[in-house]
């Protein structure tokens, strides 16, 4: 079986960066089966990156080298890392964008070295995708790093139970439907509030007519604010950070 090399970035694709990732990729892992997620994660939002990342990155075959840029920092003093964890291999920035791998037990991580021809602005083309290509030739982690590093972990914001028993949470992420993706898992909550709004609990999309807002537990186990056939952060003027409510 083909070797898979996964790829999200914030890189877009008008100007040809992904191209030239994609390049040393097929050069230096010929052969290897190359899945664009996505690159069109919010420019230098590294928190949108750290979710998509949590999303899919165990969804894939044992071996898998996920490769995953997001990188406000490039060329500076943040590390460069790869990570072995739950059978599968993870390359990037040191900047909690890898941190769901980060935090599972039995977790390898090395700090990677940057060529001295590398340049300052571009270490996707020239220190990760060479690394995340040796990974799936099948050279071991060890030979690509330094172990020992101290990585960064960034997690999300934990709900909180106020005086009533009600728990607050907060919106974490929109999605590309305008879908408002909470920190909340909801158990016997029936209602949730936001915005000076209560809104009931539906199995499913379909449950609410076009316009109609309320909220549902999504495919990751999160509450969602969403609205019918609809964004419902535009309608219900929602953003990340907002606060919710279940009752």
């Amino acid at each position: 079986m083909p070797a898979i090399i996964t790829f999200l970035s914030d890189f877009g694709t008008v100007d040809g960066y992904v191209g030239e990732v994609k390049g040393v990729l097929s050069s230096d892992a010929p052969g290897a089966n190359i899945v664009d997620i996505t690159h069109d994660i919010p420019p230098h939002d590294v928190d949108a990156g750290r979710l998509t990342v949590m999303r899919y990155w165990r969804r894939y075959p044992p071996g898998t080298v996920h490769l995953a840029v997001v990188d406000p920092d490039v060329g500076m003093d943040r590390a460069a890392i790869a990570i072995a964890s739950d059978g599968q291999f993870l390359v990037g920035p040191d900047n909690g964008l890898l941190s769901h791998a980060l935090m599972l037990p039995g977790a390898q991580v090395g700090r990677l070295a940057i060529p001295p021809g590398a340049s300052p602005t571009f270490h996707a083309r020239d220190v990760f995708a060479p690394a995340a290509a040796r990974l799936a030739r099948g050279i071991p982690l060890t030979s690509l790093g330094v172990s020992g590093h101290d990585p960064v972990v960034m997690l999300t914001p934990e709900p909180e139970a106020d005086v009533t028993g009600a728990v607050i949470g907060q919106i974490i992420a929109i999605d590309h439907f305008g879908n408002a993706i909470t920190n909340l898992m909801a158990q016997r909550a029936t209602r949730v509030h936001i915005g000076g709004r209560t809104l009931k609990l539906v199995r499913t999309y379909g449950h609410l007519d076009p316009g109609e807002a309320g909220a549902l537990i999504g495919s990751s186990g999160y509450v969602e604010v969403v609205v019918g056939q609809g964004s419902a952060a535009k309608v219900l003027g929602l953003a990340k950070g907002t606060a919710v409510r279940l009752s």
